[in-house]
């Protein structure tokens, strides 16, 4: 046995972890990567040109951006940061009718920039599932012309098309184990999509926010295991599997769900993830230092963590949500609180993006943030609490305008997860088919599982509250999820 005094003996364990840190970061750093996600509703944002020298100053190699403007593909140009772009859910209709229209906007969007902005996927719509336009008969058509048209212009090879899915799109999502696509999506849409997938070489993009469930769970998820904090860990009854973390457990039920039927072998994207620094008061969990925690801890995780419990091997890219505060986002407080940067370029918290920054990143706790939750006030912001007036529903404003009105339904039924089945084609609600009866029923699912909290019907002023029971032809909106 060797022998060395005290301080020998601390300062070869020091250098030993040291090496060991620097190994599993440098094994991780090609497979898994983290990029982040450039939206641009907003105001007084830095020009395209001075976005892409902020990317590099952080280290961010990858980019994904909500459609392809053509200021920001240019000041992409020569930088050597790898670029997602996206078809418009608006444009999915005529891309899957057409394939001169496919081809003609690969030739527009892609060809004429790549490969000097290295565009490396293709996003054919955003969480199609949940849009109010009825676009899902549209995707794998509209997949398929596109890569058709990468094959017509021979860069099929290099270029990846896959579509973005919100976690919605599982019927089962826990325990983890026990994820399931909903069935209605599964032949008219997964397994096509999966095949699609699978013989294009391609991925599948998921869209997965850990903040939604443990905002809507707060007294059951423990914060600690939603923010990839030192927790006991949840064993999962069907496997056995034991998860330290909520995201972990999220990505997981979607490789159930592929695994379920029969396709193993995709490789996933987490399209976007991220957590708000700011939010309502109603809105638990919402806080700086919980995104600081949540994003940072995240990207620790994907640069030193290798793969998830079900899948240890599968390194994961994500995409951070978002680059930039969006002030011009409808939605509670939170929508417009997502970014990692203010409009002036300053970090609204300080994590880092990359393995050297990580050798000096702490998780900074509040002695007293532990597993706290709030209490949604019982009066205030313009609102009518159900602890006051019993029932109450949103309803939307009609004055508001068509536009507003639009833009707000969009949100309601896809990233804020309300329940908007009812107003598709051939279901209950759909008649009257206008805009102010869909959103209103839209706005009322939103603000019936926010359990009717301050600020939950507002919507940038597209709505108001009301204590008689509305109803839209023969439709009536419900109450108390």
């Amino acid at each position: 046995m060797l022998c060395f005094s005290k301080n020998q003996s601390m300062d070869r364990h020091l250098l030993t972890l040291s090496l060991l840190l620097l190994s599993v970061l440098s094994s991780h750093a090609d497979a898994a990567s983290v990029g982040v996600n450039y939206g641009r509703i907003a105001d007084n944002l830095p020009s395209a040109y001075r976005v892409v020298q902020l990317l590099k100053s952080q280290g961010l190699e990858r980019v994904k951006v909500f459609d392809s403007d053509p200021a920001v593909l240019r000041a992409l140009a020569g930088s050597n940061i790898k670029v997602t772009v996206d078809v418009p859910n608006e444009l999915l209709s005529s891309v899957a009718k057409s394939q001169s229209f496919a081809t003609n906007w690969v030739q527009r969007n892609v060809v004429a920039y790549h490969p000097n902005t290295q565009i490396e996927a293709i996003a054919v719509g955003n969480e199609v599932f949940v849009d109010t336009h009825n676009t899902t008969k549209f995707l794998i058509p509209a997949m398929k012309n596109i890569h058709t048209a990468l094959i017509h212009f021979d860069i099929h090879s290099a270029i990846k098309v896959s579509s973005p899915i919100a976690l919605s799109a599982l019927q089962n999502s826990y325990p983890a184990s026990a994820g399931s696509f909903r069935p209605e999506l599964v032949e008219t849409v997964f397994k096509p999509m999966l095949e699609f997938l699978r013989q294009t070489g391609s991925y599948l993009m998921v869209n997965a926010y850990p903040y939604f469930a443990y905002e809507s769970n707060a007294d059951v998820i423990s914060l600690d295991y939603a923010l990839f904090r030192q927790n006991p860990g949840v064993v999962d009854a069907g496997n056995g599997l034991r998860y330290f973390s909520l995201f972990d457990a999220q990505i997981d039920a979607v490789f159930a769900a592929m695994s379920a039927l029969k396709y193993d072998d995709i490789n996933m994207v987490v399209s976007e993830t991220g957590w708000p620094s700011k939010g309502d008061e109603n809105e638990v969990g919402a806080s700086l230092e919980n995104a600081a925690a949540y994003n940072g801890n995240l990207v620790r995780r994907i640069l030193t963590g290798g793969g998830t419990p079900l899948r240890p091997k599968a390194d994961l890219a994500v995409y951070l949500f978002a680059l930039f505060n969006e002030d011009r986002k409808n939605g509670p407080t939170s929508e417009r609180n997502y970014g990692l940067f203010f409009p002036n370029e300053r970090k609204v918290y300080d994590i880092p993006f990359t393995v050297e920054g990580l050798k000096n990143y702490h998780d900074h706790r509040s002695p007293v943030a532990g597993n706290q939750h709030m209490t949604a006030p019982v009066n205030g912001g313009g609102d009518v609490s159900k602890s006051l007036t019993g029932n109450t529903w949103c309803v939307a404003n009609g004055e508001a305008g068509k536009e507003k009105l639009q833009a707000a339904l969009d949100f309601a039924c896809g990233e804020g997860g309300a329940d908007c089945h009812q107003i598709q084609p051939g279901s209950a609600c759909y008649d009257p088919n206008t805009l102010e009866a869909h959103a209103s029923y839209a706005f009322n699912s939103y603000y019936q599982k926010k359990a009717r909290g301050v600020g939950t019907c507002y919507f940038g002023g597209a709505a108001y509250v009301v204590s008689q029971p509305p109803k839209y032809g023969k439709c009536e909106l419900p109450t108390g999820y």
